[in-house]
């Protein structure tokens, strides 16, 4: 698979990206306490994610993806081991500065939807935007709203929607910030194929035409056949690191 990315940056030897990563685990340990019980979840794992590329994580159930998504989506923190975005540390940042961070830098796609059920599909699509204090492209929202087949959905509540509805909203919703960073656990997971597809191609586009930065967990082969970067993931450690082959730009 070759990508032709502007921005991409090879060493001619090595084969290397020498681009500075967007966001970076380095040498994560996640550890989960209950009572007398430690598991071990993420096990000195380390990954970069480049800006503009569209990343697939895949592993079996248990081993680590969500886990992993959780902590370049700052939802999560490490036992040990560091944080970076954009180059700067943010392991240790208080829970407020990552709420921010979060709010403007990220769209997060979850595969339970996780939609607010007193609130309408337009007011969930809404709903990031509203609290990272941006305004609202009206003209944009539409026209994705009409893309994505929810125009006659919107003044619904969830309960009134089926689960393909949902998973458009809750995309939608993950959009709506117009983050530089999206992330999405299996959110194909829980679709009819037709649906699922329509979702993939959406966020595939905005990979492809608008840069944004993409990782997504998935079982789906096919998904991750599309992506820049796959990493599979076994019991918390990497297994496989594969990258797209990469031309070299000159000015």
């Amino acid at each position: 698979m070759l990508n032709n990315k502007q921005n991409s940056k090879t060493d001619p030897v090595c084969g290397m990206d020498l681009r500075e990563p967007l966001l970076k685990l380095s040498n994560i340990w996640k550890i989960f306490k209950l009572g007398n019980m430690e598991t071990q979840v993420l096990k000195g794992l380390s990954i970069n994610i480049w800006k503009g590329d569209f990343t697939a994580i895949i592993g079996a159930s248990g081993s680590g993806k969500t886990t992993v998504l959780n902590m370049l989506g700052l939802l999560d923190r490490p036992s040990s081991g560091r944080i970076f975005l954009e180059g700067k540390d943010v392991s240790l940042l208080k829970d407020e500065e990552r709420a921010e961070l979060r709010s403007k830098k990220f769209g997060f796609v979850f595969q339970q939807y996780n939609l607010m059920p007193w609130l309408t599909a337009y007011e969930n699509i809404t709903l990031p935007a509203v609290f990272a204090g941006k305004n609202i492209n009206s003209e944009r929202l539409k026209k994705q709203i009409q893309e994505i087949g929810l125009q006659e959905r919107v003044t619904h509540r969830p309960f009134e929607l089926s689960g393909g509805e949902q998973q458009r909203v809750a995309l939608l919703r993950a959009l709506s910030n117009d983050p530089e960073i999206i992330l999405g656990d299996e959110p194909t997971g829980n679709l009819d194929s037709a649906t699922g597809n329509k979702i993939l191609e959406l966020l595939t586009n905005l990979n492809k035409i608008q840069k944004k930065t993409l990782v997504i967990v998935t079982h789906d082969a096919d998904i991750a056949g599309k992506a820049d970067q796959i990493i599979a993931l076994k019991d918390g450690q990497i297994v496989k690191n594969h990258q797209a082959q990469r031309k070299m730009y000159t000015e």
